[in-house]
């Protein structure tokens, strides 16, 4: 079996090589009958891998230890289903994975798109190809998952990582694999209408379900890598700014941008060398983000290790993919020309326009950040750190913007906003987000940044509540229906306009999620069986240890009872794993109350056996649980969205007046038992190897915060988020240096001189080459900003006679106030 699917991969990339040749050749030649020869090789290839994944799949299943691939990443122990997620879980699978993903989702774009776009299809095909060709030649030469060992034998495997064996991260990285490779049909479409100069918007069509499909995969990919950090690595929280985790967030910023600035081309013919151009960092951004994965050029707890063979390759394929994309975008820029020009700064246009600034700048901040260490190193032979802190204190203001530009942009009409138009639109989102702050000061709230941000979400749920009631309304006046069946008609309608107003409603509640994280409260304590502590109101009782074992792992677990208001409410039974052969890396597992309004999340920070002690990590948080809810609102967002349009005219062309209403009442009512129980305790794990301390003063806690460990392998977590026994050794030297006498700045440069450079602290010092990392964001937005200040003038700029001819336009709409209603109508209409 291992040398058929070694053949089966040096096949797919002759096949691969045959489809790329024989359709560029055939479209040259005009040659239907190379083109159709193109196609079958391309099909053959997506067979080819599907064959290449069954082998590796039946070789986990059937525990072939004479591949060095299985042998590494499971175990006869482990059960079927991580046996199925070791396929991906290694840098060898998880290159095979890619292939066979891409070429599945390119047979099904070329065979739905060969007859509409007839002519891009064979650059279509050859760009997918050569992308296969360039991961199979990776797997033929340099990671091939089906090598197998010379001499040795081996009668079990070592098993996977113990941290990936979590049901969120079975579907993690597929998800985001997903995301990544779907996001290469779009560059496919866009490569083929620059290379043929078929640039009129029908390619857009073609991809713009794609990017939405991968989009969604890309968001849900990175909540499940949330939810598998908050349950399986044990610190409070569920976003860490981990370079594997950025990796993901790069393409899923630029791939929202692309979103919502496609829709600028599609209505005004506008941005369309931008829209490219978007469309090609996206895909490369996919790649990079694989390159950083991959290389070890960054340190991460999920990257697999440095291999400066396999960076060089990649770095090669990006630099040729960029110089060949961005060639093809220069040539044709005359064919790129926009349609018309911005008309008004007050339009939906400039806040697209300004949306997309900020969403790029994101993905430039993130990834300078990200690679800071890596240039660190690289210029100046030393390494920082960029952690949490560094990002937080960037991305908290951009998050906000981002936030009053979702709220913003529905507000404003296409081209330009009048007056009146403004303040009928304004006038209740206002009120609303006014209303909220003002109960947030009062109720004394700290206004930075949790109350702008309550205050924001309520701005931008004014404006969809307004926008779903006025439509719902102005329907109900033309069919005489009530309002909820003609909410469900409008929607029908224009699946794709409110599709997105519901995604804007998910990530409203995203951002309460957020904001509850500025009313977090945490305590470490020591405790012995019996002893109680309080936290906001719940009080803590711990009850024991014990140690079982279910022949896989032997598990620690901490016994504690939780009460409210003098009442038991549950038993939570913290604990940590240690898997067998792995037992250098335990597992902690995490006891989590889940409640609508807030988490009770216990740690078994440390033990002693023998006292029976031991050290409870006790987390309140508030309103982190929307952050789930709201992602499951944009799901059902995207899925209006992409519902085919035969669904809703079903429904709302056989659903009698009322049956809505009817249907909805009674739904609710059913699912309202449901939701009530939703508030149960549950309890999931997370590793942890030594006893550790608890905080006796607030510098200490801050120390614990600013302060990362060193040991190499747990990415660089806080000390304080009690990640291993390297960073509870830590701890304890703080709080030998803290009894010395020794102030927070002297501890930090004890720990710059112990290490040679400011790796341990977890955001660089703003002095010297550091200045780069604090400053350089500024001096890239100031000049994005100003780049998109002079574009934009540069396109409102007329000749005298057409401002003369849209003056006198502008006084005949402001006078007709009902030909302005009419127009944006129309508009609407053509979602």
């Amino acid at each position: 079996m291992p040398s058929l699917g070694t053949f089966v991969l040096l096949a797919a990339f002759v096949m691969g090589a045959y489809a790329a040749a024989a359709s560029v050749v055939g479209a040259r030649r005009r040659s239907r009958r190379l083109i159709e020869s193109g196609l079958g090789a391309f099909y053959l290839v997506t067979a080819l891998m599907v064959l290449a994944s069954g082998i590796i799949v039946h070789a986990f299943v059937t525990n072939n230890y004479a591949i060095k691939y299985v042998q590494r990443y499971s175990d006869m122990a482990q059960p079927l289903a991580y046996k199925l997620a070791s396929y991906w879980g290694g840098l060898d699978g998880s290159i095979l994975f890619w292939v066979f993903l891409l070429s599945v989702f390119g047979a099904i774009a070329v065979h739905s798109n060969r007859e509409r776009q007839r002519e891009l299809i064979p650059y279509v095909v050859a760009t997918i190809a050569i992308v296969e060709m360039f991961f199979l030649f990776l797997m033929v030469i340099h990671n091939n998952p089906f090598e197998t060992y010379l001499t040795e034998t081996h009668a079990d495997g070592a098993g996977l990582n113990p941290l990936l064996q979590n049901f969120y991260v079975a579907f993690h990285p597929p998800a985001l694999y997903i995301g990544f490779v779907g996001m290469t049909i779009p560059f496919a479409f866009g490569m083929a209408a620059l290379i043929t100069g078929y640039l009129d918007d029908s390619w857009l069509r073609a991809v713009r379900r794609w990017t939405m499909i991968s989009w969604f995969a890309l968001s849900f990919g990175l909540v499940l890598g949330m939810l598998w950090a908050y349950e399986e690595l044990g610190w409070g929280g569920y976003w860490g700014w981990d370079p594997v985790e950025n990796a993901g967030l790069l393409p899923w910023f630029t791939a929202t941008a692309f979103l919502h600035s496609v829709m600028v081309q599609e209505r005004r013919g506008m941005l369309r060398v931008w829209n490219v151009s978007l469309v090609i960092v996206t895909f490369f951004l996919t790649i990079f983000g694989t390159f950083m994965t991959r290389s070890g050029v960054v340190q991460s707890v999920h990257a697999f290790g440095e291999d400066r063979e396999l960076a060089l390759m990649f770095t090669v394929f990006m630099v040729l993919m960029l110089g060949v994309s961005f060639g093809y975008v220069i040539h044709r820029l005359p064919l790129l020309k926009s349609r018309h020009e911005l008309d008004s700064w007050v339009s939906k246009e400039a806040a697209f326009l300004a949306n997309n600034w900020v969403l790029l700048f994101s993905a430039f901040f993130v990834l300078f950040a990200t690679m800071f260490p890596t240039i660190s190193e690289a210029l100046m032979n030393q390494r920082l750190t960029v952690g949490p802190p560094f990002f937080n204190k960037w991305m908290a203001p951009i998050g906000l913007i981002l936030l009053i530009l979702t709220g913003v942009g529905p507000l404003l009409a296409w081209r330009k906003s009048t007056v009146r138009n403004l303040r009928e639109q304004f006038l209740w989102p206002v009120v609303s987000a006014i209303v909220v702050g003002g109960a947030v000061v009062a109720l004394g709230v700290r206004v930075w940044s949790s109350g702008l941000c309550f205050a924001l979400s309520a701005f931008v749920f004014g404006t969809i509540a307004q926008e779903f009631w006025r439509g719902a309304r102005v329907r109900q006046g033309g069919t005489g229906t009530d309002v909820l069946t003609a909410l469900v008609g409008l929607v029908a309608r224009s699946r794709r306009r409110y599709g997105g107003y519901v995604i804007h409603l998910g990530i409203v509640l995203m951002f309460l999620g957020f904001a509850g994280e500025g009313f977090k409260t945490e305590e470490q304590v020591l405790m012995k069986p019996g002893q109680q502590t309080t936290l906001r109101g719940y009080t803590v009782r711990y009850d024991g240890i014990r140690i079982t074992d279910d022949g896989q792992k032997q598990m620690v677990t901490g016994h504690v009872t939780l009460f409210r208001d003098g009442k038991q409410v549950g038993a939570m039974e913290p604990g940590r794993h240690f898997f067998r052969k792995r037992e250098e890396e335990p597992t902690t597992e995490v006891a989590i109350r889940r409640g609508v309004a807030e988490d009770v999340y216990v740690v078994l920070a440390g033990y002693d056996m023998q006292t029976q002690s031991a050290t409870l990590m006790l987390v309140v948080n508030p309103l982190v649980n929307w952050i789930w809810f709201g992602f499951a609102v944009m799901a059902m967002g995207t899925g209006i969205a992409l519902l085919p349009e035969s669904t809703f005219a079903f429904a709302a062309a056989r659903a009698p007046a009322g049956t809505v209403t009817a249907t909805l009442l009674l739904l609710s009512l059913l699912l309202w038992p449901a939701a009530l129980a939703a508030a149960e305790p549950q309890h999931v794990e997370t590793p942890q190897s030594a006893a550790v301390e608890v905080a006796r003063t607030p510098v200490e806690k801050e120390l614990w915060r600013e302060l990362v460990c060193m040991c190499g392998t747990c990415g660089r977590k806080k000390i304080g988020d009690f990640c291993c026994g390297y960073a509870a050794q830590m701890r304890a030297e703080v709080r030998t240096l803290l009894d010395q006498g020794r102030t927070k700045d002297q501890i930090f440069a004890y720990y710059i001189e112990k290490y040679g450079s400011q790796e341990p602290l977890a955001a660089p010092i703003d002095e010297g080459f550091n200045r780069l990392a604090w400053l350089l964001p500024y001096v890239f937005g100031a000049a994005g900003l100003g780049l998109i200040v002079t574009m934009a003038m540069r396109w409102s700029r007329k000749p005298a006679s057409a401002a003369a001819d849209d003056g006198a336009t502008e006084a005949r709409v402001e006078a007709d106030q009902s030909l302005s209603t009419r127009l944006d109508d129309e508009l609407r209409d053509l979602d």
